[in-house]
C-alpha cells in the first residue's frame, strides 16, 4: 500500500493550516467605524469603514450602501474576514480592472485588520483620471476610512472574577493599573467583585501577583477563554 505525493502534500497543508489556526492569539479590528472624503479631479470619492463578522454580514451591508448612495457611479469594495483573514474579497464594480477594489484591500491587509468592510462610492466629476489615477483615489479613500476609524486588538485571553473585602479594593486597583489589565464596573455585595481579562500567558502571574498584594484574602474564579477586546 502507497500514498500518493499530491495526497501526502494536502496533508501537510492540513496539518500546517490548522495548526496555524490554533496559534493565532491576537488580532486587529474596527471598533468604531469612521468615513473619510477625498475629492480628484471633481470626483468625490468618500470611504467608509464597517464592522462585519460573517461575509453575509458584508453582503448585507454592501447592498445597504449601494442602495443609500445609488446615484453614484461606482461602489467599489473590499473586506477581510477571520481571525486569519481566510476570507477576502473585492470588487472594482465597472471602474477599469485592478484598479479600486484591490487597492482598498491592500489598504486594509496593510493596516493588518480583519473583520474589515471598506467600501468607496465615487461621484464621477466628468474628467477621467487614468489608472494611475484612480489607484490613487481609491487607495486614498480608503485610507481616509481607516484614519477615520477607531482600531483594536482582539486578543486569546481568560476572564476572571475578583472578589475581595472593601479594605482591599485599592490595593487590587493598584495592582491591575500597574499591570495595564483594564477592569469592569463593581458589583457590590458583602464583598466587592470585579470582572477583568487576562493573556493565557499571564493568567499565573496575575492570579499570584492578585494573592500576594491581598494578603491572600481574595477569591479569583475562572470564567470563559475566548477573544476579547484588549
Amino acid at each position: 500500500m502507497y500514498v500518493s505525493i499530491p495526497l501526502i502534500e494536502d496533508i501537510i497543508k492540513k496539518v500546517c493550516y490548522y495548526g496555524f489556526m490554533s496559534e493565532i492569539k491576537t488580532y486587529k479590528v474596527v471598533t468604531k467605524e469612521g468615513t473619510g472624503e477625498i475629492v480628484e479631479k471633481k470626483s468625490r470619492f468618500i470611504g467608509s469603514s464597517y464592522i462585519v463578522e460573517s461575509v453575509e454580514d458584508a453582503e448585507k451591508k454592501i447592498a445597504e450602501v449601494s442602495k443609500k448612495y445609488w446615484d453614484a457611479r461606482h461602489n467599489c469594495y473590499a473586506y477581510v474576514i477571520g481571525k486569519n483573514s481566510e476570507n477576502t474579497r473585492c470588487s472594482d464594480n465597472g471602474e477599469p480592472s485592478g484598479t479600486a477594489g484591490k487597492p482598498i484591500l491592500e489598504v486594509i491587509t496593510g493596516a493588518g485588520l480583519t473583520n474589515t468592510l471598506v467600501i468607496v462610492t465615487r461621484y464621477f466629476g466628468g474628467v477621467l483620471l487614468g489608472t494611475g489615477g484612480l489607484v490613487r483615489a481609491y487607495t486614498q479613500a480608503a485610507q481616509a476610512a481607516i484614519a477615520a476609524s477607531e482600531t483594536g486588538e482582539m486578543v486569546y485571553a481568560r476572564q476572571l472574577t475578583v472578589e475581595v473585602a472593601y479594605n482591599m479594593i485599592n490595593n487590587v486597583k493598584y495592582f491591575l493599573e500597574q499591570n495595564k489589565i483594564s477592569i469592569s464596573d463593581p458589583r457590590y455585595t458583602e464583598n466587592v467583585q470585579y470582572d477583568i481579562c487576562v493573556k493565557e500567558e499571564d493568567k499565573e502571574k496575575i492570579t499570584e501577583g492578585l494573592i500576594q498584594k491581598c494578603e491572600g484574602k481574595i477569591t479569583i474564579t475562572e470564567g470563559d477563554a475566548g477573544y476579547y477586546l484588549m
